[in-house]
């Protein structure tokens, strides 16, 4: 019995974080806003490790680990962008908070009925991926000061894009073995990539590398991507 409740712990928690982070952030405090959400994808990468560990992964819990999904990486950093920056943008900031709400349901959906034929990588950006982006830019602007509404319009435009990543195309590597081929490119544009965004956010060092992380994972796939299309012709 135990064996089931446990890898159950883990997918009721990241459900958990999700909450606790939509309530910090309607009580105004964004940085555990973006925590929680952080805490939540620690939970959500323990849930399946561990039913597969005990032999108890079944539709049931993959039917609840993408309901949890939703909420802590779908409706929880829509939410946080919202209230932290995007409110101010009037209908522009609803429909990109929608519009990325939205994507992440379709990539949810769309990676349960394709899970049995895709292997080697994933057919767009992962939501706890484009939910962790919201959440630790977020941080990162908290806490070096950056105020999001310099950026203009392209704030909510690029979290539209985050959530276009998401149920697009692109094939993201899964790095468990076989698959999408990485090239030597896309290598050294991630390290660039990577190393830029900690230099300009050097003065919050740790946020901008959990920031980092995420941010060159999603271009970095597009990158390859594109390479590889360029390759085949």
């Amino acid at each position: 019995m135990y064996r089931r409740i446990i890898p159950d712990m883990f997918t009721t928690s990241n459900l958990v974080f999700g909450m606790c982070s939509i309530l910090a952030t309607f009580n105004g405090d964004y940085f555990w806003g973006s925590i929680f959400i952080m805490i939540a994808l620690c939970a959500d990468g323990l849930d399946g490790r561990t039913a597969r560990f005990f032999g108890v992964a079944g539709e049931m819990g993959k039917e609840m680990d993408s309901l949890c999904d939703l909420v802590s990486f779908g409706v929880a950093p829509g939410f946080l962008v919202f209230s932290f920056c995007l409110k101010d943008y009037g209908i522009l900031g609803w429909v990109a908070v929608i519009f990325f709400a939205a994507c992440g349901m379709w990539r949810l959906a769309r990676f349960n009925v394709n899970a049995a034929t895709l292997h080697g990588y994933f057919m767009g950006l992962a939501i706890p991926a484009g939910g962790n982006i919201l959440a630790t830019s977020t941080l990162l602007f908290l806490l070096t000061g950056f105020n999001p509404r310099a950026l203009g319009i392209a704030y909510p435009i690029i979290v539209m894009i985050v959530a276009y990543l998401m149920v697009s195309h692109v094939h993201y590597p899964d790095f468990k073995g076989a698959g999408e081929k990485i090239y030597v490119g896309s290598k050294v544009f991630a390290v660039v990539l990577f190393v830029f965004i900690l230099y300009y956010g050097r003065d919050a060092i740790g946020a901008a590398v959990l920031f980092g992380l995420f941010a060159t994972y999603a271009l970095f796939g597009i990158f390859n991507y594109a390479l590889a299309l360029f390759s085949r012709r």
